[in-house]
């Protein structure tokens, strides 16, 4: 069994965090009647908005009866499933809630008739119904918010993240640091089911947790990790999601940049969409080059907005199907420049230290000059390995600079 389902809460009172949101579950269920409206619960994934109603089924001794609306998508499926469910008595005797899982699955103009659908069970049903969303504020789900109350279950505190993370531990048997539980509750950013699966992936069959464990985890999950924000930017239609992607994100803000703006013409099929999103790029380069400039890093918030909110609101309606993100082609070109910016930072470091003056200004004047006197001296190769201590390797670069 694996650590989260064996640490799933069974209970509402075994969760960690969202106090609020499911004291507001609580109080919906047991204030429900027919013709009263469904309760709404949206976050990011991992943040326990399907488990919360697993947890007070068993709470309150409910029949659960489940749809997963991303499977489950046309009207007929939606009204033979749950339309049926939310009519008839259970088969034990006991009392029912309805869950519809993933209501944002349903894909525009093909899956309409789903929403449509649900609407009609939530007016007539004679048990609660309770849907979740990673992103509600949709415009394929406007009609349906108007019969839902709605609960922002949001990201888990990262202290609630590490004090549950801490608790696993001590169940197994694990010594570890908090301060590595914390590195993994912030990678995850809120995301406790995907942070207990990282707990578990450094931590089975230990006794303890070490630094050094975390390292590999974080190379695991690099590549997986930009395509998930990839797609999420670029499928949203609401800026919060976008951003709060971005946020939450280990990859740096420039490579990011690199990323969306690589897959703008890859994911975006309307000329005009296009335009839109590089013009919200433009405009966060603008703010890059300011931020660099006067060293005012306040300004790094606008610079993440523009390129992921931006670009996210920049088409007019949500592009379905998959796409193939790839990697930019600015990335492939460091990648094979790496020796010689390593060996260029080198060299700096060397003589740098002798001259005061910076890696920028030593490669615009400098460079050049000891690139002339290594073709007009030939004391000055030995000069520059016997007295300043480059290598071989380390003179050929400043010869081809």
């Amino acid at each position: 069994m694996t650590w989260v389902d064996k640490y799933e809460p069974k209970s509402l009172g075994d969760f960690a965090g969202q106090n609020k949101q499911l004291q507001k579950l609580k109080e919906w269920y047991e204030s429900w009647s027919p013709g009263d409206d469904a309760l709404l619960l949206h976050g990011p994934p991992g943040d326990g908005k399907t488990t919360s109603v697993y947890a007070l089924a068993n709470d309150k001794d409910l029949e659960l009866f489940e749809v997963n609306a991303s499977d489950d998508r046309n009207k007929k499926d939606i009204e033979d499933l749950a339309g049926s469910a939310s009519q008839q008595m259970s088969l034990t005797g006991k009392k029912k809630i309805i869950l519809m899982d993933e209501v944002d699955g349903l894909s525009g103009n093909k899956d309409r008739g789903g929403v449509s659908a649900i609407i009609d069970i939530i007016k007539n049903t004679k048990f609660p119904v309770v849907l979740t969303a990673n992103d509600p504020y949709e415009s394929k789900l406007r009609s349906l918010r108007r019969y839902c109350e709605m609960v922002d279950f949001g990201k888990v505190h990262l202290s609630s993240m590490t004090a549950h993370l801490a608790n696993i531990c001590k169940k197994e048997g694990v010594e570890v640091d908090r301060k590595l539980l914390k590195r993994i509750a912030r990678k995850n950013s809120g995301d406790m089911r995907s942070a207990i699966n990282d707990l578990e992936a450094v931590a089975r069959g230990k006794n303890e947790i070490k630094k050094e464990d975390l390292e590999a985890l974080g190379f695991r999950d690099r590549e997986k990790e930009i395509f998930e924000v990839l797609k999420v930017v670029f499928k949203t239609m609401t800026a919060k999601t976008a951003k709060d992607m971005a946020h939450g994100s280990e990859k740096d803000p420039d490579e990011l940049f690199w990323w969306i703006e690589e897959n703008v013409p890859n994911e975006y099929k309307k000329t005009k969409d296009v335009a839109r999103a590089f013009d919200e790029l433009s405009l966060a380069s603008l703010f890059k080059a300011r931020i660099r400039r006067r060293q005012n890093w306040a300004l790094m918030k606008y610079y993440i907005a523009l390129m992921t909110a931006g670009v996210a609101l920049a088409k007019d309606e949500k592009y379905g199907g998959f796409t193939r993100y790839r990697p930019p082609q600015r990335l492939k070109r460091y990648g094979r420049s790496k020796g010689k910016r390593k060996a260029m930072d080198s060299i700096h470091d060397k003589i740098g230290k002798h001259l005061h003056v910076s890696s920028s200004k030593m490669k615009l004047e400098y460079f050049p000059l000891l690139k002339i006197m290594l073709e007009n001296n030939e004391d000055m190769k030995e000069h520059l390995e016997k007295d300043l201590g480059l290598s071989e390797e380390e003179i050929k670069v400043v010869k081809g600079f």
